[in-house]
């Protein structure tokens, strides 16, 4: 899917998505229709009602298959996002042991990396363009800093140790963000879902032929249905793109913390 779809926003995701699934239940309808006389008419009442439950769980199975990665996806990324924001307030908290210039550095460098985190890397990520072969500069001064100095205690030596763990949480997640950010359903799923739902439209048309008005009432309860799957996959298929993308307010509430002291 290219990314103008996933960037639409909901209401107007809404109307393509109801509106083409219309389309193309209305095209099924229609041509079923027209060829519901004579011998084809026999052939469409010779269907199965047999055969529509079956076709029905396989689409629901499909669509939970999806729908379990996307949640996955959607979840993981949430949770890493979190587990940066948290490692980052430790460090910040943990640099006052440092009073001086080493805590104003670490809380500069922290500074730092959440702006360009929140200006480059979310922009990148909801393009799915960020890649691993960007270092954090910021971070990584930040923890090349920490091992650096010098601890005059016990204290200062348990903080130490305390921050670069810290700072290699931080970065662990945020390689886990970027890869969640390249996830999303692939063609041929898409694909799947949408010949499952063709054939079970077709079938719908056919062991209801005899009777418009009730294959029309079917058809479109089914319809309607699979345009509401769709566009609750498709909502929420990037986990940064999108209305309801991950946002960065996690990291950003550490920004307020690191010009107190």
């Amino acid at each position: 899917m290219n990314d103008w779809l996933h960037n639409l926003p909901v209401v107007w995701m809404a109307l393509l998505i109801f509106g083409l699934t219309a389309l193309v239940t209305a095209a099924i309808y229609g041509v079923v229709t027209v060829l519901s006389v004579g011998e084809p008419a026999r052939s469409f009442k010779a269907v199965s009602p047999g055969l529509l439950p079956p076709l029905g769980i396989l689409f629901a199975l499909f669509m939970a298959f999806t729908a379990t990665q996307v949640w996955s996806d959607n979840e993981m990324a949430n949770s890493v996002v979190d587990r940066e924001a948290s490692a980052l307030r430790t460090v910040v908290i943990l640099a006052a042991a440092f009073p001086g210039e080493p805590e104003a550095r670490l809380r500069n460098l922290i500074r730092s990396y959440v702006a360009d985190a929140v200006a480059q890397e979310w922009p990148m990520m909801a393009h799915r363009t960020a890649t691993l072969q960007v270092i954090p500069y910021s971070l990584a001064e930040a923890l090349q800093f920490t091992l650096a100095m010098t601890p005059s205690g016990q204290g200062q030596q348990t903080a130490q140790r305390e921050i670069a763990v810290a700072l290699e949480n931080a970065l662990d997640a945020r390689r886990q963000r970027i890869i969640i950010s390249q996830s999303e359903v692939n063609w041929v799923k898409w694909l799947c879902l949408s010949l499952q739902a063709v054939c079970a439209l077709l079938a719908i048309a056919m062991v209801h032929s005899d009777n418009r008005l009730t294959s029309a009432i079917t058809m479109g309860l089914f319809g309607v249905g699979v345009a509401a799957s769709l566009l609750l996959i498709l909502a929420y298929d990037r986990p940064f793109t999108g209305e309801f993308a991950v946002n960065p307010n996690p990291l950003l509430q550490v920004m307020p913390a690191l010009g107190a002291s």
